[in-house]
């Protein structure tokens, strides 16, 4: 399945659409998200560990869930049809807490230049979970001082977005918990 992005400038303004692969390929800037899922009891965030045959950043752990929204579909629709996609987690109280642009360069050859827009949300932390075996291999309720502690210590555990959007996510979180 040939999957597409929505090519934008460095202000987010649609510029096109582009095949997914050749975005990566060829470093084209694009429209993406990530989400932050918070426990409402003591406010852990849910981490997934990414299945290690992704195409990029393969047994990475990384925010609850992340992908593109497609052309013609708002980000917020979007992220609630993947967070159910990849975690089995229905929230549609999302909520759009920022934004910034990235690139990086992965081993591979390809190249991830995204207008990232990060949303959190909350759950019951005790909702069952139904993790896609396709597109994650582990899921982990963390506090903020452990995650925190374990960046410092092997930031190569994790995603090259994951750092930036977690103190994004995480500076936010108590707008809506």
């Amino acid at each position: 399945m040939n999957t597409e992005v929505i090519l934008v400038n460095e202000n987010d303004e649609p510029q096109g659409t582009c095949e997914k692969i050749k975005a990566h390929q060829q470093g084209l800037c694009h429209r993406a998200y990530s989400i932050f899922i918070f426990s409402e009891q003591d406010h852990n965030v849910l981490l997934q560990k990414r299945y290690h045959q992704k195409y990029h950043s393969g047994s990475k752990w990384t925010n609850t869930c992340c992908s593109h929204p497609q052309p013609n579909e708002k980000n917020h629709e979007s992220a609630i049809k993947r967070l159910r996609y990849e975690m089995g987690i229905d929230c549609v109280h999302l909520e759009h807490v920022g934004e910034y642009l990235y690139k990086h360069h992965f081993k591979n050859g390809l190249i991830e230049h995204e207008y990232d827009h990060i949303f959190i949300g909350k759950i019951d932390k005790y909702t069952p979970l139904a993790p896609n075996p396709e597109e994650v291999s582990a899921c982990l309720w963390i506090n903020a001082e452990d995650l925190e502690n374990w960046l410092r210590t092997t930031p190569n555990d994790f995603t090259p977005w994951f750092e930036k959007t977690w103190h994004l996510a995480h500076s936010s979180q108590h707008t809506i918990i």
